[in-house]
């Protein structure tokens, strides 16, 4: 296929040329993955680099980018190895003659410790920069290592930070080696942040100081640039709604007394929460309907979310539905209360989805991430259950609300009142604001 591409993409391709270490945060839908691509193949081009290595979640590495790479004119003569399997097959992989290697973030502490693989002269691709958020993680510490004898690097994302300014210091010191945000953590926070919630000495999170938002972008600018779908796409309509539904004042009474004594008994069962944590995971579970028990056993609460869901799939009049769960309980009722509902894990799921087959479907956010298009096979989302994760939230919601939609997208989020799905809702919003603000203060003006 010939790559026509708009004028923001020829503009963040150049972007990547131009810096050799830089930060990309591009919306869902605009194409990071070609625009990537064809920067790459310049710099190949031009010897500024002589191989590309691609680091990405593994579906995307072992489908995306090889089938990127063959799908563009520009791109199918690249020789790439994917990185996959066994670890004969990945040393085998890591030793054959290409330009571009393609390798899963999993497997990135083993690629540096365990092999000879030469970082320099290499632009190095970290598809989804937000994985590499936690200073303490192994992939984190071993793409440091190797971090002074990387020539080039670019951070692909569409969410920088889902949990908060915090995750920056992580992801820019991947990318500019700690020279904005500064190389220690500590330092970071006593530079940007104050202590919000404690018990005593031990400090349980931060918040940033006054004008810390706008410093920390300042810092980061010039190497970063960002764009969204709305401004370069025709994004077909959304519709985002609230479904609230209400416990009786048993089911409420229960949940209270949950909340308040971490402990409950319940059809003959008790049901614990060792730890703030797991009290509010119990939570989250008694707002959907139901709660494991101390022997992992599901117990039934209340039906009032698959009421709703019910009156939802009735509205819609024959359309596809698409329902996110987070339980493995919340899977097993929709089963057992929608029989045509078909979980939607694979490619062949996905492809029936696609086509019109499948009239319920049930889809986990952390399997709904990226690479996936599912645009053609409906354009209704109901949340039976909400994530805490802005990433995972925002990546289920793209798969049908990206350019190709067809219809309006309608996005439900069942909220069972008077519970924490409020609570977590607000969240969302919060962190989304905090994403929403980096990405408007480092957005990328197109040069005339």
């Amino acid at each position: 296929m010939i790559y026509t591409p708009h004028e923001y993409q020829t503009f963040a391709s150049r972007f990547i040329v131009e810096h050799p270490a830089s930060a990309l945060i591009l919306d869902m839908g605009l194409g990071k993955t070609v625009i990537t691509l064809t920067a790459a193949c310049q710099l190949l081009a031009t010897g500024e680099v002589n191989k590309v290595l691609v680091v990405a979640p593994k579906r995307v590495a072992e489908s995306t980018w090889p089938d990127e790479i063959r799908k563009w004119d520009h791109t199918k003569g690249l020789a790439f190895s994917l990185i996959a399997g066994s670890k004969k097959q990945r040393l085998k992989a890591v030793s054959k003659d290409a330009e571009v290697y393609i390798i899963s973030r999993d497997n990135v502490e083993w690629l540096v410790s365990d092999t000879d693989f030469d970082f320099k002269d290499t632009l190095v691709v970290i598809d989804e920069l937000s994985s590499f958020k936690s200073w303490r993680s192994k992939r984190f510490r071993a793409i440091m290592t190797v971090r002074p004898y990387i020539t080039r690097i670019v951070g692909l994302t569409g969410t920088p930070s889902s949990n908060g300014l915090m995750d920056l210091f992580a992801e820019f010191k991947v990318i500019d080696g700690g020279e904005r945000l500064g190389r220690y953590i500590t330092r970071y926070r006593e530079k940007y942040f104050v202590p919000d919630k404690r018990s005593r000495d031990v400090v349980f999170s931060y918040k940033p100081k006054p004008h810390a938002e706008e410093a920390i972008y300042d810092q980061i600018s010039d190497i970063t640039i960002s764009m969204k779908a709305d401004d370069y796409l025709t994004m077909p309509p959304l519709v985002t709604n609230s479904y609230p539904v209400a416990m009786s004042a048993k089911e409420q009474a229960i949940y209270d007394h949950m909340k308040s004594d971490m402990v409950v008994s319940l059809k003959d069962t008790t049901i614990d929460a060792v730890n703030a944590a797991s009290l509010t995971g119990k939570l989250v579970q008694m707002a959907n309907g139901a709660v494991y028990n101390e022997k992992d056993q599901p117990v039934v609460i209340h039906d009032h979310k698959l009421d709703a869901l019910e009156d939802i799939i009735e509205a819609a009049n024959g359309k596809s539905v698409m329902v996110a769960y987070w339980f493995r309980h919340d899977l097993e009722r929709l089963k057992k209360r929608f029989p045509e509902a078909r979980e939607l894990k694979d490619t062949a799921d996905f492809r029936d989805w696609n086509a019109g087959r499948v009239s319920v479907g049930l889809i986990h956010p952390a399997s709904a991430g990226h690479g996936l298009n599912l645009q053609a096979g409906g354009s209704i989302l109901v949340w039976f259950g909400l994530t805490w994760s802005l990433e995972l939230y925002q990546q289920c919601n793209a798969r049908l609300y990206r350019q190709g939609q067809k219809s309006t997208v309608v996005i439900e989020h069942i909220i069972t009142k008077g519970t924490i799905d409020e609570r977590v809702l607000s969240m969302l919003e919060k962190k989304e604001k905090t994403q929403d603000a980096l990405i408007n203060a480092v957005k990328a003006e197109l040069e005339e």
